[in-house]
């Protein structure tokens, strides 16, 4: 009897520890999330276009992750370190996952802007889906 109860041991565990994981997995977005949101504030603040653009970059690699598509090695990841990205940190969460995928393609759009009120326009709209729920 005692063995049979050993064995249901690493299930226990493995069930007490998936809300540890899944807690950290959503730490981790919220933390990128709210690192993007707070580049595409800065994008939408920018004085030039240069600066517009690089926030909406730095919005991209942290939504993206160094594996994304997207991601620019070239430009600053303030998101390094905090996991793999939002996107694939979301994975599993579709409704995350599709306000995430929108605000990247916004932020991809800004950076092509050939003005700086398009460009500010596209990193208001990038902040609005981030701060969708």
């Amino acid at each position: 009897m005692a063995m049979k109860s050993i064995r249901w041991i690493p299930v226990f565990l493995l069930a007490a520890a998936l809300p540890v994981a899944t807690q950290a997995k959503s730490d981790a977005v919220a933390k990128q999330v709210a690192t993007a949101n707070a580049h595409a504030g800065m994008a939408l603040g920018a004085a030039d276009l240069k600066m517009a653009h690089a926030h909406l970059h730095h919005v991209i690699n942290c939504l993206a992750g160094p594996s994304g598509a997207g991601y620019d090695a070239q430009e600053e990841n303030p998101c390094k370190g905090m996991g793999q990205g939002a996107i694939v940190d979301a994975k599993g969460d579709q409704a995350a996952e599709t306000r995430l995928r929108e605000a990247l393609d916004q932020a991809e759009h800004g950076t092509k802007a050939t003005t700086l009120a398009d460009a500010h326009a596209d990193a208001q709209r990038v902040m609005t889906s981030l701060q969708a729920k």
